[in-house]
C-alpha cells in the first residue's frame, strides 16, 4: 500500500469504506462499484452531457450487456476504451447520441486512483476479503492477491486459485 501511495494512488482501508461508517462509500457489502466516485468522474469527464445521459452511462457501466460473463466483460472493456454510447434529448426536443468518456487516457491525472486494502464483498452466503482492489474512477479494475513469501504453500498457483473464487 505504501508503494501505491508513493506512486500517486490514494489509499484507503476497506472497512473505512464499508456500509454504515461515516466515510462509507458503499450502501451494502455486495456493492463493488464506488458509485459516488463513478458519478463524479462521469460528470467531470463529460461536462456537456445532461444528467439523464450521465445516469444512462452509469447504469450501462454498472450493468453491462451480455448473456455470459465473457460477453459482459467484453462489453465493459469496450465502454472503458471507447466510451459509453448514450442518447439524450436536447432542449429543442431533438435526439442526440454521444460517447460518454469513462477514463481520461490523455491526462491520467484527471482520473480518480484509489487502492483499497481488505475490501470485503458479500454475495449471497459467500464473504470474500480481497487483499487490494484497485479502483479507477470508482470502478474496480484490478485485484492484487498478496501471499506470504515465507510460506512454502503460498505459490502463484495458490494465489491464482484464490482469485478464481472472487
Amino acid at each position: 500500500m505504501g508503494w501505491l501511495d508513493h506512486s500517486g494512488w490514494t489509499t484507503a482501508h476497506g472497512p473505512d469504506l464499508g456500509p454504515g461508517d461515516s466515510g462509507s462509500e458503499r450502501s451494502a457489502y455486495s456493492d463493488v462499484t464506488l458509485a459516488s466516485r463513478l458519478r463524479d468522474a462521469l460528470s467531470r469527464l463529460n461536462p456537456d452531457l445532461p444528467a439523464s445521459a450521465l445516469d444512462d452511462a452509469f447504469r450501462k457501466l454498472t450493468r453491462p450487456a451480455g448473456s455470459t460473463l465473457d460477453a459482459r466483460n467484453r462489453s465493459f472493456h469496450r465502454m472503458l476504451v471507447d466510451g459509453v454510447r448514450v442518447e439524450y434529448r436536447t432542449p429543442d426536443g431533438s435526439s442526440r447520441g454521444h460517447d460518454a468518456q469513462v477514463l481520461d487516457f490523455n491526462q491520467p491525472a484527471n482520473n480518480d486512483w484509489l487502492a483499497v486494502n481488505q475490501f470485503t464483498v458479500v454475495e449471497g452466503r459467500r464473504r470474500r476479503r480481497l487483499d487490494i482492489v484497485l479502483f479507477v474512477n470508482g470502478l474496480p479494475l484490478g485485484i492484487v492477491e498478496l501471499k506470504d513469501p515465507s510460506n512454502p504453500d503460498a505459490t502463484i498457483h495458490a494465489a491464482w486459485r484464490q482469485l478464481q473464487t472472487y
